[in-house]
């Protein structure tokens, strides 16, 4: 397994994080632990979770397995979507953040939190409110390093204008979408990364599994993620998706590769990434992602499979003057 630095932070992360959505929900608690085994043995010592990943379940039994080698690991966790009824049960105000944050330390079952992110933005609380609660946290030892998901590049920008101006402890890293088929990171969020020397954790490599090789424009399984959750059907439906899909399916088989290993590694091929975040239900399906710590893409492989899909335009329209 190769190590990366977690943009200006000095920490090492593997090159690869294990997203915990699953434990709890699609993989029970067994199936959770030979998940976090298979992690392990790979040597992925970089676990991201959050708050809402099963209502604190995933916090939970993550919280579990990794008792008595709590040092070893790099642990995520998130704040904002909606944790409890009543119209104080999400946000990114401070009162929130503070009271989701005691429950987060309890069910890991540890002190700190190395990457605390926002999980989206919240126009309802002041972005000063936000940044200047999660630098408490980390003056507290409480998180070490802020960090924001779901975040627009403007958004994320003037963040950090705010924090140098008031001396707080600014994001250090960032979490967008990012996969073949959702290539709008590229465009600013990307750049800003690169720019500010923060970290980059994309979830979603594999598009909902639409780049697993189970989908095509006239196969589609009868269940599935992007079957039976309206969001990712949402994210996912048009027919654009599905194309590219078929064609980067076919790239793959022939190239002798599973597609879900082609699709993570031309992600961490990104230079701006720091390690793509990858999932699973089951340990067979983990082990095609944790193929791609293996496959190394040179720039001219990269491109080739990027023109597979869409390129996103540039963020200017004067584009003309290149």
């Amino acid at each position: 397994m190769e190590y990366r630095l977690l943009g200006r932070t000095g920490v090492q992360v593997s090159a690869l994080c294990y997203g915990t959505m699953s434990f709890g929900g699609d993989a029970d608690e067994a199936t959770s632990a030979a998940l976090y085994r298979c992690c392990r043995d790979a040597g992925i010592n970089f676990f991201d979770c959050a708050n809402v990943y099963g209502r604190g379940r995933a916090e939970e039994i993550l919280g579990k397995l990794m008792a008595g080698h709590r040092r070893e690991l790099v642990i995520t966790s998130k704040v904002g979507f909606r944790m409890r009824d009543g119209v104080n049960g999400e946000g990114l105000n401070r009162r929130h953040i503070m009271r989701e944050v005691e429950d987060s330390l309890r069910r890991l079952q540890t002190d700190w939190i190395d990457v605390y992110l926002v999980h989206r933005f919240d126009g309802t609380a002041p972005m000063e409110e936000t940044l200047a609660a999660l630098d408490t946290l980390v003056q507290q030892g409480k998180i070490l390093y802020p960090a924001v998901s779901n975040w627009a590049a403007w958004q994320i920008a003037t963040s950090l204008g705010i924090c140098s101006r008031e001396r707080w402890a600014p994001f250090a890293c960032m979490q967008p979408m990012y996969n073949l088929t959702k290539r709008q990171a590229e465009v600013e969020l990307l750049p800003l990364a690169q720019a500010a020397q923060m970290g980059v954790i994309p979830y979603s490599p594999l598009g909902g599994g639409l780049l697993t090789g189970k989908y095509r424009l006239q196969a589609r399984p009868e269940t599935g993620r992007l079957v039976e959750n309206a969001m990712y059907n949402r994210r996912y439906g048009d027919a654009i998706h599905y194309e590219v899909a078929e064609r980067f399916t076919q790239y793959a088989g022939s190239h002798g590769y599973h597609p879900a290993t082609l699709a993570v590694a031309w992600v961490m091929s990104h230079p701006a990434v720091t390690a793509p975040i990858i999932g699973a239900r089951n340990v067979e399906q983990l082990e095609a992602s944790l193929a791609a710590a293996d496959v190394k893409m040179t720039p001219e492989w990269r491109a080739e499979i990027s023109a597979l899909s869409v390129e996103p335009p540039v963020a200017t329209d004067r584009s003309e003057e290149k």
